[in-house]
């Protein structure tokens, strides 16, 4: 018997300083057998520093991505079904990204492992114009990962490039950094 999804509720309230989003958001999210609490937590993350300011151009959703191949950790399409924003977490190869940022209008990169994959592709994704590539720094994504409770009330603050998430009781603070895109 094949072993089922776990699912978290969380509510997001932000306060994007920098972008000027503030917005509360209710997510549920599909934890797959074999993705540990940190992923998931850095997917929550992603979601929270890409909501949109409004759902005129649709809303940003968790699509299927350990579950199909075929799709992103998130994603925005527009009302027409036209892909906005393709979202990866983690190391995708570097076919894998050109081939999505000629389908998308902006593709973005969330990784939070060793640095050893940058290295590797950098060079073969030079003339993306439409992606952007954030790391996050594993002993942060490990202290997310501890605030993962199947239901979360989360506060997500984004001033400076620096990210403050904090549930009742902890706070972490988060700082991705851009290794690549426009500035």
């Amino acid at each position: 018997m094949a072993i089922k999804a776990t699912i978290f509720k969380a509510t997001v309230e932000l306060s994007d300083l920098d972008r000027q989003v503030y917005r509360s958001a209710s997510a549920v999210i599909a934890q797959h057998p074999s993705e540990n609490e940190e992923r998931l937590m850095v997917r929550l993350l992603v979601y929270a520093l890409n909501l949109p300011d409004d759902k005129e151009n649709g809303p940003l959703e968790f699509a299927k991505d350990m579950w199909d191949p075929d799709e992103p950790a998130l994603w925005q399409k527009d009302l027409t079904g036209k892909m906005l924003h393709w979202i990866e977490v983690g190391q995708p190869d570097e076919k894998r990204i050109m081939r999505v940022s000629a389908r998308s209008q902006k593709v973005s990169v969330y990784s939070f492992g060793p640095l050893t994959w940058w290295s590797a592709i950098s060079g073969k994704i030079s003339r993306a114009q439409n992606v952007d590539i954030w790391q996050i720094e594993h002993a942060q994504s490990l202290q997310l990962g501890a605030l993962a409770q199947r239901t979360m009330q989360l506060q997500v603050t984004v001033q400076d490039g620096a990210v403050y998430v904090s549930d009742e009781k902890r706070s972490v603070e988060v700082t991705p950094q851009k290794l690549f895109g426009p500035q």
